[in-house]
């Protein structure tokens, strides 16, 4: 287990420690609300986990790294980029899959690009943004997030 993740763990297990000690009851129900929203999301988590564990198997390493690693430039960003646009991935998924990505040699633009798009662009919402700002407003926004996520993406490469 890494330090990160201990140190975060810590500070979860202190923080209960502190609502048990304030108020009981309400750390029980909130203990409760927490188990019952985990169950809720368990099955898709499960489904995504199985789906990006199959397709890591199906695509090899090497692969990934051609098509998103480094020598793989700004198309690879923008491949992933668009292929995290048009996915319905949550989020909570999407740190996962993007650590996997780069354990297999993807480049952390193309993990950026892929966190980025997943959280900014709303490509399954697009008919409900089109009926309630209209076409051009809902494809403007879109389209704006799209390059604001590649550029953050560039940025964070860049940076790390």
């Amino acid at each position: 287990m890494s330090i990160t993740a201990i140190v975060i763990n810590a500070l979860a297990l202190i923080g209960l420690g502190v609502a048990f000690f304030k108020n009981r009851k309400k750390a029980v129900k909130s203990l409760k609300v927490a188990g019952k929203s985990l169950f809720k999301i368990l099955p898709m988590i499960l489904i995504i986990v199985i789906i990006v564990g199959l397709l890591l198997g199906f695509v090899p390493p090497d692969q990934i790294a051609r098509f998103f690693g480094e020598q793989s430039g700004i198309l690879g960003v923008l491949i992933i980029g668009g292929i995290g646009a048009v996915l319905h991935i949550p989020s909570l998924i999407a740190f996962p899959l993007a650590a996997s990505l780069l354990e297999s040699g993807a480049s952390v633009m193309a993990a950026a690009a892929l966190i980025t798009t997943l959280t900014m662009i709303g490509t399954v919402y697009l008919p409900v943004e089109i009926r309630i700002l209209g076409r051009k407003l809902a494809l403007l926004r879109n389209a704006l997030s799209f390059g604001v996520a590649i550029i953050i993406s560039v940025l964070m490469g860049l940076i790390l």
